[in-house]
């Protein structure tokens, strides 16, 4: 029986925190933009503008999220991507073509985040150090790369391939996405009444989806000029967001970080689950490096430096866990978006750059003080050895199926207080 303290659950205050704070961020700044006779805040201009602006960080992000989840953290990512730009626009130089550059610059960061979870995983160095060392070690790489000097091309096929504008009719396609919420929620409440357990949100997916798809038709522009690299974002983060939430991959991510000892004895393969978010952060701080290469034709060996800090934030202000087993990567998107709303809301009204990091401090320490004081209130409760059901796997190492139903719900167990 669900009931509707259930149904409730997702709009309390530790699991959608975000969410409010970014609306009141919107409203403060377009209200004052209105006050002040500027420009519509959220126009189709300035919103596209804001999304291509968050797109790499809120990519990093989304990955950052993921290694958080299973207990461990990344801060090679800026120069992973810089020397893997430079990788790219190296071999572009050389004439090997365009593909081939590609290839081997994603290479570049699948081999720098295995070789992070490799060390993390087997050797057992701590993440912080094993990252912060790899961080000065790639650096240095691209400095003997470069010699210190910009890299540039005249070539021209990386920034075909991943600048300029995808236009979308607005209108319709978020009334279309807001139909599909509808369906979904309307699917939902015929499980729910067929007696079959779902997760109580059949009302909010039709509300919502219903509201989505008025306001989209009687408010939405019709062109909205979103570029490639926000596409390509949006792409990632709906698989990320997918995969997390519907497969036991995730169930089992979330059960790695929450208890890794609990998450081994249910016959979960914990290395493999510690060792993938390293090699999948490093194959998309790659792909970011290139698509910063793309829009200049070019990189220089401080490139993307400092940018880990930002994700990291992102990623605390969407309530993501530095301790493992909680995160949610949509949650960490919207962290990045307040970030660069934030930042765009600052230069739109004028406002001195001298009080904008003071500004952004606050609001991190904020958004991370309320979920922590949130999180006590509402006690939540962590996976224990205890609560883990008798093992009926074969060892990991055996090789054998070691997929159990136990298995499983020890990954429910581990990740039900964390995702939503």
């Amino acid at each position: 029986m669900i009931t509707l303290k259930d149904r409730l659950a997702p709009f309390r205050l530790q699991r959608a925190g975000v969410v409010y704070a970014f609306a009141l961020i919107l409203v403060v700044f377009t209200s004052a933009a209105a006050g002040t006779d500027r420009p519509f805040y959220l126009s189709a201009l300035n919103s596209a503008n804001i999304l291509d602006q968050t797109a790499q960080v809120g990519i990093l992000a989304v990955f950052m999220t993921i290694c958080l989840i299973s207990g461990n953290f990344d801060l090679s990512i800026g120069a992973t991507g810089a020397l893997a730009a430079g990788v790219t626009l190296t071999v572009i130089n050389h004439g090997w073509g365009l593909g081939t550059a590609l290839l081997l610059g994603l290479l570049t960061g699948i081999a720098m985040g295995l070789f992070n979870g490799v060390f993390v995983q087997y050797v057992g160095v701590n993440a912080f150090i094993v990252t912060l060392g790899t961080m000065t070690g790639i650096r240095g790489l691209l400095f003997i790369l470069t010699d210190g000097r910009s890299i540039q091309t005249t070539d021209t096929g990386l920034a075909n391939l991943f600048t300029g504008d995808w236009p979308v009719n607005l209108k319709i396609w978020a009334a279309v996405v807001g139909l599909v919420f509808v369906g979904v929620g309307v699917w939902s409440l015929r499980r729910e009444r067929a007696g079959r357990v779902t997760d109580g949100q059949a009302y909010w997916y039709v509300g919502a989806g219903a509201v989505l798809a008025v306001v989209s038709l009687l408010f939405f522009p019709t062109y909205w000029a979103l570029s490639k690299q926000v596409w390509i974002f949006l792409l990632i983060v709906l698989i990320a967001w997918a995969v997390l939430k519907f497969t036991v991959v995730g169930r089992r991510l979330y059960a790695v970080g929450g208890n890794v000892e609990a998450a081994r004895l249910s016959g979960i393969r914990v290395a493999r689950y510690k060792v993938m978010p390293f090699v999948l952060n490093g194959l998309f701080a790659a792909l970011v490096g290139i698509l910063y290469a793309s829009r200049f034709s070019a990189i220089n060996p401080q490139a993307l430096t400092g940018i880990e800090l930002t994700v990291l934030a992102a990623a605390i202000l969407g309530g993501t866990s530095l301790f493992g087993g909680a995160g949610n990567v949509l949650k960490s998107v919207i962290g990045a978006l307040i970030l660069f709303v934030l930042a765009n809301g600052f230069g739109v009204l004028n406002l001195g750059a001298n009080y904008q990091d003071l500004i952004k401090g606050v609001v991190i320490i904020g958004a991370a003080t309320i979920y922590v004081l949130a999180e006590k209130r509402g006690g939540r409760k962590k996976l224990t050895a205890a609560d883990v059901p008798a093992v009926t796997a074969p060892a990991e190492a055996s090789g054998g199926p070691v997929v159990t139903a136990d298995s499983d719900a020890a990954a429910r167990a581990g990740s039900g207080s964390a995702r939503s």
